[in-house]
């Protein structure tokens, strides 16, 4: 099993999200982040004053997965959240030991 974070721009939420339900992800965590990469952020002004804006608004996305669909997540991710432009995000891979499911005890798998 794979755990797979995505970091993504918020808009694009929605999009993945039904995707990822098409191909057959069942259940995912969402969490609002803020963060910058190559970025570094933006200056915006407010009421005439400048300021820099160093962390972005993004979304990260964890799933637990199956070995066996590992790709076809990564490939809807991708496809997904990419609008071309600087800043689309980041997908990171860990591999898992072990799921369990407390209300039944469920390991593996069938945990997921």
């Amino acid at each position: 099993m794979k755990k797979v974070e995505a970091i993504i721009k918020p808009f694009k939420l929605d999009d993945v999200k039904d995707a990822l339900n098409a191909i057959g992800v069942q259940g995912m965590t969402v969490t609002e982040v803020k963060g910058f990469g190559r970025q570094k952020g933006h200056v915006e002004v407010y009421r005439g004053a400048e300021y820099e804006v160093n962390f972005l608004p993004k979304i990260k996305i964890e799933i637990v997965v199956p070995d066996s669909i590992i790709d076809k997540v990564i490939s809807t991710i991708m496809e997904k959240a990419r609008t071309g432009n600087i800043g689309d995000g980041k997908i990171f891979l860990y591999s898992l030991e072990d799921v369990i499911r407390i209300r039944t005890g469920e390991r593996g798998e069938a945990a997921v």
